[in-house]
């Protein structure tokens, strides 16, 4: 099964995204945004960005666990993955972004 977008409104009228896996895990996140065509562009720049594994930075939150962020061409984060338990499953965090990113489909849940 392949991953997957999915577009939808917050509570307080905002639109974000998250990318699941094929087995429907969310594997990254973006942040609010006020415009739904600022959300859809960044989904689009999440597909264009994530076959460039330079544009993954690897972090550790304040409780040291391994996570990762996207950036876009332009420095700016367009997606944030979970906490990880290891380096080991951030990195495979990773490549399943890198996977699934580019060829998935929107979910357009907002309607």
């Amino acid at each position: 099964m392949a991953g997957k977008f999915e577009l939808k409104k917050s509570k307080n009228d905002k639109f974000f995204f998250s990318l699941l896996a094929g087995n429907g895990q969310t594997i990254l996140s973006s942040e609010m945004y006020e415009a739904k065509a600022n959300a859809v562009n960044g989904i689009e720049s999440v597909k264009k960005n994530a076959a460039e594994a330079g544009r993954f930075d690897k972090l550790t939150g304040k409780d040291g666990s391994p996570y990762f962020t996207l950036k876009a061409g332009n420095g700016q984060v367009v997606g944030q993955s979970q906490m990880y338990s290891s380096e080991a499953t951030r990195d495979a965090g990773i490549a399943s972004v890198m996977a699934n990113a580019p060829g998935s489909a929107v979910d357009d849940q907002t309607a």
